[in-house]
């Protein structure tokens, strides 16, 4: 009788943990959580449904010595492979993913960083080379046929690394910066990503023009979205992008951005603020 009656309690609480999970899922769903957290919410509501079941359970035989020992380090065994098998089932977090995004914003700087090395030397060279020209010029009028040569030259094995920006696809590249800045964290685009921070951008294009783009991603305060004035006052869009990007990093997203022109989707009215 006892064990039909915990049958009974364990399928009851089992259809209640699934109606909550189901629920949860529901609510992450319309709220715009990532499905990995929808996931881990389900997960959650099974576990409490599991609590629950534990504590209705009959009472068990006192295990004493070394019985209780082998009983405790099972349960453990038992307890680690559920969470360890749990978590090896829910996406993981692929570092090499990461390195491969923090190694193309490293590339570029280096690369800029090289170019201005170089560009600082030739800078000099030609000032140098000024400045020599107009002592001989001088010396040549002062010694009436003294004769001054004066030539700097410097060269260079290292050629100037070439603007991706120019070279490559500029609407790629700037789809390329829309997931290497990872704006997709706040806004969603392609029925992806966004957590309700920032508005969905599918059909930005047409709503504003590449110059006003810019002027939002350089200055955030000078546009809002219409319907996100709390976001807005609480400055969730950072103001970071004028120094964090190049200028022909921040002109490939601008070419992005500007060609979304989808409008089955509902992008709000960009308001004009500053």
């Amino acid at each position: 009788m006892v064990q039909n009656g915990f049958a009974r309690v364990v399928v009851k609480k089992l259809v209640f943990g699934v109606l909550v999970g189901i629920v949860l899922v529901v609510v992450a769903k319309l709220t715009h959580f990532p499905p990995v957290f929808q996931v881990m919410f389900f997960i959650y509501a099974m576990l409490g449904a599991f609590v629950f079941i534990l504590l209705d359970a009959p009472s068990m035989k006192r295990l004493e010595g070394s019985k209780a020992v082998v009983g405790l380090i099972l349960f453990y065994v038992i307890i680690s492979g559920v969470y360890i098998a749990g978590a090896t089932w829910l996406p993981q977090y692929d570092p090499e993913v990461e390195k491969g995004k923090i190694e193309k914003l490293l590339k570029a700087r280096r690369a800029r960083t090289k170019q201005g090395k170089v560009e600082e030397l030739l800078a000099r060279a030609k000032a140098l080379d000024e400045k020599a020209q107009a002592i001989a010029k001088q010396l040549a009028a002062l010694g009436g046929g003294a004769k001054v040569v004066a030539k700097v030259k410097v060269e260079t094995e290292a050629s100037s690394p070439t603007s991706s920006a120019t070279s490559g696809d500029l609407v790629a590249l700037g789809r390329e910066q829309w997931e290497l800045q990872e704006c997709y964290n706040c806004h969603k685009l392609f029925g992806q990503g966004g957590k309700k921070r920032g508005p969905a951008l599918d059909n930005i294009g047409n709503l504003m023009t590449p110059e006003q783009i810019r002027q939002k991603i350089l200055n955030p305060k000078s546009w809002m979205a219409e319907g996100f004035e709390k976001a807005y006052k609480k400055g969730k869009m950072p103001n970071k992008y004028k120094d964090l990007m190049f200028p022909e990093e921040i002109d490939a997203l601008v070419a992005f951005l500007s060609t979304l022109k989808d409008t089955s989707v509902n992008t709000p009215r960009p308001i004009k603020m500053q």
